[in-house]
């Protein structure tokens, strides 16, 4: 596997193109992604039981197995309004396939911004008919149509070898607020040329989820719309990936990179951030726990705020490993801050206050907990709480 230059139209088939009508004042707002032929679809989709209009057309066509395109706005959320919402959510879906013309049970649709608006669909309409089709690869506007609050494009593209076959993923996101999926508080699109049935897809989403997008917290916060969603067109003409084979294996680990680097990458843009917090947990007695145990420490708003004043307050750190709900052995436990052992077998450690701040200016602040309880490994990623991020939310809406 490498990972390559590229954008979410890289993937053989695909096409992608972003513009700007009028649902945001000046930044690109509307944007598509297309397949040349109906791909294989795999999807996650937020938990918060207050769901956007987009959610319901989205789920309808990953149940229905096969997808060609996603149709996405920014600017709007299309969420808690109604029946009209959900009209309006379908008239994309119609307006797109007929542009395209393919079976609207074919486009999925997704929407962020602000909750409570109806969408002024007059201006949907024409950017529809706006946006390229085929021959635009234009996927860097797409990219940057679908971000809100975000500071920059999130996207990584890989090639991996399938069956003697060159195979890509492409995947972006956007995310930068509202951050703590289970599933998922973000918009994430992944494409492929890959070959591959979309209940093994599926199964491979639902899989690398838990231990990627699942594992990212920015505020607490799970989002009313949000959504990731894989397509694979087979076009890069491999033979189709079976389970349990080195091609599944090799097709398995290059989709974990894809969405392990955008978790990063939206953890690492959480609103107002200025460094990105990655917890790893050792020694505990199952995955599931490791994982708990690391969420908890990445998701404390002590511990971000400490991180952002660049106090090494590892007190914090155990703190929230306590109340995470995981039984351990304190007196067992040792943790490591930015790279310096802080606390060992129960005691705290001294060191060096001039080297501990050297690592705390980093952009990238790392956390080792050992809890000498078993083998497993959990890891998770947050950022640090700053002032931005309250100016920022209490500013949104206005």
């Amino acid at each position: 596997m490498k990972k390559i230059e590229g954008t979410i139209a890289s993937p053989t088939g695909f096409s992608a193109d972003g513009i700007h009508c009028g649902l945001k004042k000046y930044k690109l707002d509307l944007g598509w992604i297309y397949s040349e032929v109906p791909a294989s679809v795999a999807g996650v989709f937020t938990t918060n039981q207050v769901q956007a209009a987009p959610l319901l057309c989205s789920k309808a066509v990953v149940q229905s197995g096969k997808i060609q395109g996603i149709i996405v706005n920014s600017g709007n959320a299309n969420a808690c309004t109604g029946e009209q919402g959900l009209m309006n959510a379908k008239k994309m879906q119609q307006l797109t396939s007929k542009k395209w013309s393919i079976d609207e049970t074919l486009v999925a649709v997704a929407s962020t911004g602000v909750i409570g608006h109806q969408l002024p669909m007059e201006k949907i309409e024409v950017g529809i008919e706006t946006l390229a089709q085929s021959t635009n690869r234009q996927g860097t506007a797409f990219q940057q149509a679908i971000l809100t609050t975000d500071t920059s494009e999130k996207s990584v593209v890989v090639q991996t070898t399938i069956a003697g076959k060159e195979v890509t993923l492409a995947g972006c996101a956007k995310g930068s607020g509202m951050i703590h999926p289970n599933m998922a508080t973000m918009l994430g699109f992944v494409t492929t040329d890959a070959d591959i049935s979309s209940k093994l897809l599926q199964q491979l989403l639902s899989e690398l989820t838990e231990v990627t997008f699942n594992q990212i917290t920015v505020d607490g916060d799970t989002s009313t719309n949000d959504m990731v969603l894989v397509m694979a067109n087979g076009l890069a003409k491999n033979q189709p990936i079976q389970a349990d084979t080195p091609d599944y294996v090799a097709f398995k680990d290059a989709l974990a990179f894809v969405l392990t680097e955008l978790a990063k990458l939206i953890a690492k843009d959480g609103e107002g951030a200025t460094k990105l917090i990655e917890v790893d947990v050792t020694g505990a007695k199952t995955a599931s726990e490791a994982r708990m145990l690391a969420k908890s420490v990445v998701g404390s708003m002590l511990v971000k705020s400490a991180i952002f004043g660049k106090d090494p307050n590892w007190g914090r750190i155990l703190c929230a490993l306590g109340y995470s709900g995981v039984t351990f052995e304190p007196e067992q436990v040792s943790i490591h801050l930015a790279s310096l052992p802080v606390f060992q077998n129960g005691e705290p450690v001294s060191f060096d206050q001039v080297d501990m701040a050297e690592w705390l200016e980093k952009e990238e602040v790392k956390i080792d907990v050992c809890l000498q309880d078993g083998v497993a490994f959990g890891q998770a990623w947050g950022c640090d709480l700053t002032y931005d991020y309250v100016k920022i939310n209490a500013l949104y809406h206005t």
